[in-house]
């Protein structure tokens, strides 16, 4: 089984060929090798260290809710 994770670009490199991205205040750089174009502040789904494709706002906003509803303990 695969998991790609919906994350936002927070810098991207010179050359357009990475970026940094932001998960839960951990930094990462990523490559964009897969993607004809990416931006600051653009949703993309990551997997394995490759941005796959953009995503939108909403979508990553929702998916990230559930991710972090998953984290917490389940009451007794």
């Amino acid at each position: 089984m695969c998991l790609a994770i919906p994350t936002q670009i927070i810098a991207i490199s010179d050359d357009q060929q990475n970026a940094t991205i932001s998960l839960d205040g951990i930094r990462k750089e990523i490559s964009l090798a897969l993607l004809d174009e990416a931006s600051v502040g653009d949703y993309v789904l990551l997997h394995v260290g490759y941005a796959l494709s953009k995503v939108d706002p909403l979508e990553a906003e929702k998916s990230l809710a559930l991710f972090a509803e998953m984290e917490k303990p389940e009451a007794p």
